[in-house]
């Protein structure tokens, strides 16, 4: 008996780990564990894995973020934690529909690869109460990143997070503004605990990658009226310098809301001692 026992305690357990090895595949979508969008100098690779949100992002064919980590929308709930993009130790996303586009035209994603002027990339998803739709577009050497929410329900939260960026651990600093204000920033060293950064509302936020002398500037193009929406830089030395966009910290989304936040994403090169004024006049473009 004690032989059987252990014969099907350890069938369950050899079960229980090849699933956890399994990449989770998502109802919806190519069979394809990857689709790299391309437009420009800009590559975004769109992951299987997670519901077909972006997975890296690249310029002149160097990783500015890394792929060891979620991106686009998560939210935290009091009484479960995170649930979203990447987070599948709780409940997955229900991923409801998702459409390629190429140059304005619906497409059929067969391929691994994508270029064209303009890439498009719409899910529709829904998360226990919350129903969201997330466009990520490519043209003009710029990310654009959408997300309308929808409360059918009351819901407290302790956080949403969206749009976010995993940075390279390489990236070395970074600077955010206001307009019509002074930017301000600071080093992002490695070697140092954990610590978040910026934490505050901002209109843009750049990061420079001294290696590749790269840079990337975000800015915020649209958010909701009345939601308090900040910006957030996690440095994790060795792992990511992580940009989250955050909103409804510690706040119940009330029944019947409906919102929408947009980001653009672009990106250049400098030499170290200049790559704050030309950030700067990128975020100027930007607006």
């Amino acid at each position: 008996m004690k032989s059987l026992l252990s014969l099907v305690s350890a069938i369950v357990a050899m079960s229980a780990a090849q699933s956890q090895a399994r990449p989770y595949v998502p109802n919806l979508g190519p069979d394809l564990p990857t689709i790299t969008l391309q437009s420009g100098e800009v590559t975004v690779m769109m992951r299987q894995a997670t519901q077909w949100t972006p997975g890296r992002i690249d310029f002149r064919g160097t990783p500015m973020t890394t792929e060891s980590s979620a991106y686009g929308t998560v939210f935290m709930y009091p009484e479960i934690g995170f649930i979203g993009t990447g987070h599948f130790e709780n409940e997955p996303e229900e991923l409801q529909s998702l459409t390629f586009y190429q140059d304005g035209n619906e497409i059929e994603a067969t391929s691994s690869e994508l270029s064209g002027k303009t890439l498009s990339v719409v899910r529709e998803s829904k998360i226990r109460d919350f129903r969201f739709t997330n466009r990520i577009e490519l043209r003009d050497n710029r990310l654009f990143e959408t997300v309308t929410v929808k409360a059918e329900k009351e819901t407290p939260l302790k956080l949403v997070y969206h749009f976010m960026h995993a940075w390279t651990p390489t990236v070395s600093e970074y600077l955010a503004g206001i307009d019509g204000d002074q930017p301000t920033g600071e080093p992002l060293p490695n070697g140092v605990e954990k610590k978040f950064h910026i934490n505050k509302v901002v209109d843009w936020s750049a990061v420079f990658e001294p290696t590749s002398k790269q840079f990337a500037v975000s800015r915020l193009l649209e958010c909701p009226d009345g939601v308090k929406t900040t910006s957030k830089i996690w440095n994790v030395p060795g792992t990511y310098k992580k940009y989250y966009l955050q909103s409804f910290y510690n706040e119940t989304v009330p029944a019947g809301f409906e919102g929408t936040w947009k980001m653009v994403t672009t990106f250049g090169t400098s030499e170290p001692e200049k790559w704050k004024i030309r950030a700067e006049a990128f975020a100027e473009k930007l607006r």
